[in-house]
C-alpha cells in the first residue's frame, strides 16, 4: 500500500476550466497544504527519468501510451515500472490495462492544473 497521495483536481462546473489544488504561484503564498500538494507534483516530475516516461505518454500520438512503447529510456523494466507508478501515484498519470499490456495516458485535467498552476497573474 502506497502512502502517497494523487494530485486533487478539482472538478470542472459545466463548461468551466478545470481549476488546480492550488493557485497560481503569483496570486498569494500557498497554504502548507497547497505547498504540500504542488512539492508532490514537482517531485514527481523532479527526477529525470520520470520526466522523459511523462513527457513520452503526453506526445505519444493519440494522447497515450503502450508501456511497450516507452520503456527505452535507459533504465530496466522493473524500474520504468517503478516509475510510472510513482508518476500514477502523484495523479499525473492513468493507466488502463488491455490485455497483458498497460496503456498510460496524460488526463487534460492534469495540464490544465499545471497550466495554471504555472501561470503569472
Amino acid at each position: 500500500m502506497s502512502n502517497t497521495k494523487a494530485l486533487p483536481l478539482l472538478e470542472p462546473a459545466s463548461g468551466e476550466a478545470v481549476a488546480p489544488c492550488c493557485p497560481p504561484l503569483t496570486e498569494r503564498p500557498f497554504t502548507a497544504e497547497e505547498a504540500d500538494v504542488a512539492a508532490r507534483m514537482f517531485k514527481a516530475l523532479g527526477d529525470p527519468v520520470r520526466l522523459r516516461l511523462f513527457s513520452a505518454v503526453a506526445s505519444h500520438e493519440g494522447g497515450e501510451a503502450c508501456v511497450c512503447d516507452i520503456s527505452d529510456v535507459g533504465v530496466s523494466q522493473p524500474t520504468v515500472s517503478h516509475h510510472l507508478k510513482k508518476l500514477k501515484d502523484a495523479g499525473l498519470l492513468t493507466s488502463e490495462r488491455r490485455g497483458t499490456w498497460v496503456y498510460y495516458r496524460v488526463e487534460p485535467s492534469v495540464f490544465a492544473a499545471m497550466r495554471q498552476l504555472l501561470s503569472p497573474r
